[in-house]
Parts: structure tokens; sequence; C-alpha cells
């Protein structure tokens, strides 16, 4: 499906002089894999679960131990994807380097949609980051030993006493930064859509986004 259109320059100023003069040709095509996105909705209800559940489940939180599993294993799905997926999968199409990221951001405000074909160099650093953190939050758990004999890491006897006591800090503190990076990402969705006009949960759920042709 294909549309053709002008940018207009909008409260944002006049600062993409260069799109608004000419036309841009606009295509909706199907972006993310079924595979993706089912990976990409069931992080987010481990995620939740878990962190949920760490902090307001019962005593004995065998089921935060499960969403956990859950989510490494999600994680290490996404690794391997990353790399024999499909190319908006691939971590290789959105590895940018800093003037990439820095340009972007110098458009980021801009009043209009940026129809950018897959992650735009901030989302995808932004994909990275949140990744990462995840991964090493989930990690730490496996060690980690609150020393009341129920709840211990299934690792956590591999590891002197100190190291087990590290993870369980480490797993706390980067449980509170999961919350505020989750928290970003929201904010960046609603952002999208309600500054620059961008719906990024639809292609989320359908696969399909409306790109630019020359991007």
């Amino acid at each position: 499906m294909k549309d053709t259109g002008t940018t207009g320059a909008g409260p944002g100023g006049e600062t993409a002089r260069a799109d608004n003069e000419r036309r841009v040709e606009i295509e909706t095509v199907r972006v993310w894999d079924p595979l993706l996105r089912l990976f990409h909705w069931s992080l987010a209800i481990a995620v939740t679960g878990a962190w949920l559940l760490g902090q307001f489940g019962p005593d004995v939180m065998t089921l935060h131990f499960w969403f956990g599993y859950a989510v490494l294993g999600l994680l290490a799905f996404r690794a391997v994807w990353g790399f024999v997926g499909p190319r908006n999968a691939r971590f290789g199409s959105f590895i940018y380097g800093p003037v990439p990221i820095a340009k972007y951001l110098g458009h980021m405000f801009h009043r209009k949609p940026s129809y950018w074909p897959g992650h735009n160099p901030l989302g995808g650093l932004f994909v990275f980051i949140i990744l990462g953190l995840i991964a090493v939050q989930a990690a730490t758990g496996l060690f980690a030993d609150p020393e009341d004999y129920i709840n211990v890491g299934p690792l956590a006897e591999y590891v002197g006493t100190d190291a087990a006591r590290t993870a369980l800090s480490w797993h706390a503190i980067l449980g509170w930064a999961v919350l505020a990076i989750v928290a970003l990402h929201v904010a960046a969705i609603g952002f999208y859509n309600k500054w620059k006009g961008e719906n990024l949960v639809r292609p989320m759920i359908t696969g399909k986004k409306s790109v630019r042709k020359d991007l």
C-alpha cells in the first residue's frame, strides 16, 4: 500500500526544510516478523510478572523464579534471532555509530513522523541497553542467596557467600533500574504518538509500518 504526501513543518519549526520542500513517498510494509512480535509481548509480560512478584509477591517466590527463567529463555531466543532472524530483527540492522545517533537526535523533536524502517538510531541503542540491563538483572537472581533457605538462586551454591550477597544486592538495585528504563520506554512511545503522530504500538501488533521509501 502506498501513499504520497508532503511533510509539513508543523509547530516544530523550519529545521526540516529539506524534507518539507520535496515530496516523500511512503509505503506500508511488513517490518516486524511474528516471532519477534511474540518475543516482545512475552518479554513484557514476563518482566512485569517477575517485577511485581519480586516486590509484592508471597514469601515463597517460586513463581517469581519461573518468570525469571522465562525472561532468560526469551533473551536467549532474542540473541539467536538477532543473528539469524529477518533483516529488521538482526542486530546488524540497528547498530549505529555516534554520528547517525547525533544526527537523528537533531531531528527527533520535529513534529512529524520519521517513517523509519525498523529501529531508528536512538531506538536501536535503546534496544541494546534495555536487553542488556534485563539480562544482567535476571542473571544476578540466579546467584542470589537471601539466607532464608527458601528463595535461593539455583547457582548460588557455586559462588561464595559474599558473591551471593552481592548478587542479591545488585538484583534488587537493578530491579528498580529495569522499572525506570521500562517507564522511559513507555514515555518514548507516548512522545512519538502524541508529538510526532507516529504509532509504535500498532506495528508491534500487526507487523506493518509506514516507512519512507528513500530510507
